[in-house]
């Protein structure tokens, strides 16, 4: 009963005092729950003044816990100590680097770095070994628990009665921990550890996975370790291969590793490989004949080799490996590599590097690449001799000689500056101090663009750069992905298109590929030109390292019409005539092919590619020495054919139509059509390029009556004349065009010739040209040569320098002189009063 607060009691009670159970203010509810005392202190009691209560608490807290729960706190450690005991990863050891092919051949390995033979381990165990290893080791596996309890108790009899250890009673599952464990000494407490941790693998592991466990971290003896690099030591195959025979010898050697010694315990060896052979045939895993076979097979001998098909290309991943932490795992590297091909390119580089020392050229490498993908599918660093095992030339930087000169030529046709079949001249050309000559010492006058390229002309692609623009043809071969440019382009000048700049093989094989995929794909709008690639990524085709980041939006650095066409040009190059069975291949596979050689003769490369394959090779000395016979036509290009000749043929590249525009040019400049063209034939340009300038060759001539010379139209002109249209070329040009062209006729001769028409050229010095007076073995002033032509064969040209007679020429017109520093005046006068001035200036020779 509850009271009111306040109240008095009745007469003659007491007063009447609320019950700890009553409600909240003498109210009728339900009672209050007595409040536990606080066992575990409240946050922030651990202070220094708190931590006596906190004590108090913690034995308020054993105490009402009781026995039962130290034992469960006990339970609790013990099974976090168990379910932790096992240290992760299991073996903390290195792995021999090992390369496999796309297919999964070996391609080649390394000793690990303890110099042991150690494969990455497999998931899979071969299983003829892992029947021979179970019939062998523990006939129980499949059931027991990771102990073998009847196993340890007949081991402990015969321990007992031997009065000495001569039995373990150790499952695999221990022998794998004390694998794991290293080498520990042999104690009944390390047993007893043994036995937890195999039971602890057990429980998180399945019985394949320990047996995969084993097998890769088994001694195998010498320096062998696990399966797979056993099967390669012992027998130079892969453990998938073993034969009943093999399985059983590699079974029974974790157990006594010393007997694979070919010198000694052969005896014995046999006697256990026989002896479980004959158990695994009573079981029934083979028959009679398979056994009699299996004995009659020898045991293993001295190691044998592992294959190493490439070597190189090993190093570098090792190398790369090392510096770039976030790079494939080491161990086990699957490459796009293609064994099958590797094997033939190697042969081929091989074969023809023996006939090459013979001229003293003593290198010489190899890449071939899937043209579409830009997977490496063979990488051949060099030959196979002591003095080139340990230089890769793939990533070795190499004067480029010739081989920049499709992309200059793709750029100047989307740009505008140039049409494939349009008219460059091939002049003797100076600038500067810089002369360029083209590799058959002659000059043709004029060419067409895409025969210039073909042909390999120096003089004209020196000519079309200096119009292109060093720096900016720099600035392309970087976007194109060559890595070793730099320097400024100034730095590298005109010589950059004919080998004054280093590539690599590796690099130069990624641009000329991007250059076919260019014109593969048509409609991509991304960009084609990345590095090659030759990691799989498990197999999925994905490469690392991932090709650089194409870009998503807008054209390429080169168009798919340009690329297309470029293409087409470089099938138009001369095969390698010095075997008959060159021409007949040049017919019958069409391969879009350039060579280059590099000043000194010091590299010869030859870059070919297809729809399929793109083939890159270099020949010459790792040294840098020349060699007169290194030329990329007569050493690279037969290499690079021979390779073609077994890969599969491919499809040539179909043409992209939407890339292209047909545009009507002048049939024998090449050029759009002037008002004075005649002969009209459309040709192929890349669609959206800017129109050249029309053709200034093709123009009208006033003759006279008998066609053999001009006329000067004057209002007093009484003379019957006659109008004709000429194809007439700058003098310069056609005084060396007419040695090659007998059909070309020059103009009649024309009286009081203007100054734009001239007959005559001056080769060197170019107008404003800066020179230096080159300078003798002996150290004394050289000569400087100067070079004229005329376009009548037998004129004569008077020579003056700063009003000073220098001499007359007739037919050869060349002069030589030693003009002192300073600015000069050059001025030629031919028989009929025709006049050429050109001023240049003689620097003085630095101290």
């Amino acid at each position: 009963m509850f009271g009111l607060r306040g109240k008095s009691p009745p007469e003659g009670g007491t007063r009447y005092r609320p019950t700890p159970s009553a409600g909240v203010r003498g109210l009728p509810g339900k009672p209050r729950t007595p409040e536990r005392p606080r066992l575990l202190p409240k946050p922030g009691c651990l202070e220094r003044r708190n931590l006596p209560a906190f004590k108090r608490g913690l034995k308020k807290l054993l105490a009402r816990a009781g026995l039962r729960g130290v034992f469960f706190a006990g339970g609790a450690a013990i099974f976090l100590a168990f379910a932790f005991c096992l240290p992760n990863p299991l073996f903390k050891v290195s792995f021999s680097p090992v390369l496999y092919d796309r297919n999964g051949i070996l391609l080649g390995a390394r000793v690990a770095p303890d110099g042991q033979w150690r494969f990455a381990p497999s998931s899979r165990v071969n299983e003829k070994f892992a029947a021979a290893l179970i019939e062998y080791e523990d006939r129980r596996f499949r059931s027991h628990i990771g102990l073998d309890f009847p196993a340890i108790l007949r081991a402990a009899v015969q321990n007992i009665r031997a009065g000495k250890v001569v039995s373990g009673g150790s499952t695999i599952t221990m022998q794998t921990i004390r694998l794991a464990r290293g080498k520990k000494q042999r104690t009944l407490g390390e047993k007893l550890i043994e036995a937890l941790l195999a039971l602890r693998l057990e429980i998180g592991r399945s019985k394949d996975q320990v047996l995969a466990l084993y097998a890769a971290n088994a001694p195998f003896g010498g320096n062998v370790v696990g399966l797979q690099a056993a099967a390669w030591r012992w027998y130079g195959r892969s453990a998938d291969e073993l034969s009943w025979a093999q399985a059983a010898t590699l079974a029974v050697l974790p157990n006594g590793p010393g007997l694979v010694h070919p010198g000694r315990n052969r005896d014995a060896l046999r006697a256990k490989r026989d002896a479980l052979l004959a158990r695994l045939a009573r079981k029934g895993l083979f028959d009679a004949h398979t056994l009699r076979l299996a004995l009659s097979e020898p045991l293993p001998g001295e190691p044998r080799p592992l294959p190493q098909l490439a070597p190189h290309l090993l190093d570098r991943i090792i190398t790369e490996a090392a510096k770039k932490p976030g790079g494939p795992s080491a161990g086990h590297y699957t490459l796009t590599l293609d064994a099958g091909i590797q094997a033939r390119v190697t042969a081929i580089l091989h074969r023809r590097a023996e006939r090459f020392a013979e001229a003293g050229i003593m290198n010489a490498a190899c890449l071939v690449l899937d043209t579409q993908s830009g997977a490496v599918l063979a990488y051949v660093g060099n030959a196979d001799s002591p003095e080139a095992r340990n230089v890769d030339i793939v990533a070795s930087p190499r004067s480029s000689g010739s081989l920049l000169k499709p992309f200059l030529y793709a750029a100047m046709l989307d740009s505008g500056e140039l049409m494939p079949g349009g008219l460059v001249s091939d002049i003797p050309t100076r600038v500067g101090g810089y002369s360029p000559e083209n590799n058959t010492k002659s000059y043709l006058g004029v060419i067409p663009a895409d025969a210039a390229l073909a042909r390999s002309l120096n003089v004209p692609a020196v000519r079309q750069l200096r119009g292109f623009g060093v720096e900016r043809f720099a600035r392309l071969l970087r976007t194109l992905g060559l890595t070793t440019l730099f320097r400024r382009g100034e730095d590298y000048g005109l010589p950059l298109i004919l080998g004054g700049a280093e590539v690599t093989l590796w690099d130069i094989a990624g641009a000329y590929a991007g250059l076919a995929r260019t014109a593969l794909r048509p409609e991509d709008t991304e960009t084609q030109f990345f590095s090659p690639a030759y990691f799989m990524d498990g197999g999925a085709g994905a490469a690392y390292p991932p090709p650089r980041a194409a870009a998503k939006t807008g054209p390429g650095p080169l168009s798919p019409g340009a690329a297309w066409l470029t293409l087409e040009a470089l099938t138009r190059a001369a095969r390698p005539g010095e075997e008959a069975a060159w021409q007949a291949f040049a017919g019958s596979r069409k391969i879009a092919w350039k060579t280059g050689t590099s000043f000194g003769f010091r590299d010869a490369w030859t870059v070919g590619v297809t729809t399929r394959w793109t083939v890159a090779v270099w020949a010459g000395n790792a040294s840098g020495e020349g060699r007169a016979e290194l030329r990329g036509a007569n050493t690279a290009a037969p290499l690079l054919f021979e390779v073609f000749s077994f890969l599969e043929p491919a499809d040539w590249f179909p043409k992209p139509y939407r890339a292209l525009e047909a545009v009507a040019v002048c049939a024998l400049s090449g050029l759009p059509p002037g008002p004075y063209c005649e002969t009209i034939r459309y040709a192929d340009i890349p669609r959206g390029a800017p129109h050249h300038a029309p053709c200034p060759y093709c123009t009208q001539l006033v003759l006279n009556k008998n066609e053999d010379r001009q006329v000067k139209l004057s209002g007093g002109e009484t003379e019957k004349t006659v109008t004709k249209t000429w194809f007439v070329l700058p003098p310069a040009e056609e005084w060396f065009y007419r040695k090659w062209n007998l059909d070309y006729k020059p103009p009649p001769p024309a009286p009081g010739a203007s100054r734009s028409s001239v007959p005559m050229a001056l080769f060197t010095p170019e107008e404003n040209a800066e020179v230096y007076v080159p300078i003798e073995i002996d150290g004394g002033a050289g000569q400087l040569v100067l070079a004229a032509a005329h376009r009548d064969a037998q004129a004569v040209i008077h020579w003056h320098m700063d009003e000073t007679y220098l001499g007359t020429t007739r037919v050869f017109h060349e002069m030589e002189t030693r003009p002192a520093p300073g600015t000069h005046v050059l001025w030629l006068v031919d028989a009929e009063g025709n006049t050429l001035r050109r001023r240049f200036t003689v620097l003085a020779a630095a101290d």
